[in-house]
């Protein structure tokens, strides 16, 4: 494990904040966003593009309605005097991935070079299409991962789920950084038309319901393994909210989980394995030692070593966020993680869920 963690604090260190030279963007993008009963929240997200200082003539908003049962097409098409195109999916034989044929059609239907995808529940600075392009252009990545993060938390719970985020899109980052991508997110990631084809699209992964980030991301890396970039810049950063829930919060974590029999770099999947071998050790200590209290002991010197090696990993990506107080909460989320992975390796990989009103795998 220290081999591990010392590995992500060496590709977190080794990606430098970009300087971002004067220049007049010449990239016509296209922003995606595919939408599903995102009636309370996706006005504020359109707000915040149609606020971009990007020019408007180089921008292009394609949002795809994915079979909504609320008001979401109708705030959509409002919009339409303020250039943003409304897509609606047909109906047709059942899928297990919507989302991926959203985008896939959304694709299909742009006239941009690089597409720019987000979520409908997200919200952005004025300066993220500029910031994103800039970097495009300036180092020429043909997929860049940019950072997200949580925020108007309400509650501890929702608090914890901003540093496991966090910590989640540090890996990522970390990846990148070392020169071996492997995931990203997909509120925040943007990739060349033509490469997107050029990999097939979605064809190989689209029989699960997530992936439309990391697992395209890996169909890039294999082709463009030196040419995938993170952009870490707080100008580039997007938002969203955590769940509300511990039950939302752990048919989320199922649903990326579910991820992992996809992926083809059979390192990760080792990686993964392995650190939840390790959790499933400090679990078996924690029930072994109640016949012997030398596991205990066993126990808290490995509990004592994972929140060190994590919270020297975190705190300079929680200082980008600009969230360092956050950093204390990492001894009771180390001890969360301890059960919640080992739970989620199990169940993202053996059954089915629900998402977004419908039951996939």
């Amino acid at each position: 494990m220290l081999i591990i963690y010392a590995y992500l604090i060496k590709g977190w260190a080794s990606l430098k904040r970009p300087q971002l030279l004067p220049k007049t963007p010449v990239t016509k993008i296209t922003v995606l966003i595919a939408a599903r009963n995102e009636e309370e929240g996706i006005h504020l997200t359109i707000e915040d593009i149609l606020a971009q200082d990007y020019p408007k003539h180089l921008t292009e908003v394609i949002i795809v309605d994915d079979h909504s049962t609320d008001r979401t097409a109708d705030i959509i098409r409002s919009y339409a005097p303020q250039g943003i195109k409304l897509h609606q999916m047909q109906a047709g034989e059942a899928l297990n991935s919507y989302k991926k044929k959203a985008i896939a059609e959304a694709i299909a239907l742009s006239t941009g070079e690089l597409m720019i995808a987000t979520d409908a529940d997200c919200r952005m600075g004025i300066s993220w299409l500029s910031t994103i392009v800039n970097y495009y252009e300036t180092h020429n990545p043909v997929m860049l991962s940019s950072p997200v993060t949580y925020f108007e938390e309400k509650t501890w719970f929702e608090y914890m789920q901003t540093l496991e985020f966090s910590f989640l899109i540090g890996i990522g980052a970390s990846f990148i950084g070392n020169k071996r991508a492997s995931t990203c997110n997909g509120a925040n990631l943007a990739y060349r038309k033509d490469v997107f084809y050029e990999v097939g699209g979605f064809k190989g992964i689209d029989d699960l319901a997530s992936g439309d980030d990391e697992l395209l991301l890996q169909k890039v890396a294999e082709v463009y393994p030196g040419r995938i970039g993170f952009l870490k810049h707080t100008d580039a950063v997007v938002y969203t909210h955590a769940k509300h829930t511990l039950k939302s919060f752990l048919r989320q974590r199922q649903r990326w989980s579910s991820k992992s029999t996809k992926y083809k770099n059979k390192k990760i999947v080792a990686l993964a394995v392995y650190i939840w071998l390790f959790n499933v050790m400090l679990m078996v200590n924690t029930l072994l030692g109640f016949y012997d209290a030398y596991f205990w002991k066993v126990l808290l010197g490995l509990f004592v070593f994972k929140v060190i090696s994590e919270t020297i990993f975190i705190l300079p990506i929680m200082r980008f966020f600009k969230r360092p107080a956050l950093v204390w909460l990492a001894a009771p989320l180390s001890l969360m993680h301890i059960f919640y992975l080992v739970y989620i390796g199990i169940i993202g990989n053996s059954r089915k869920y629900v998402w977004k009103g419908r039951l996939v795998r």
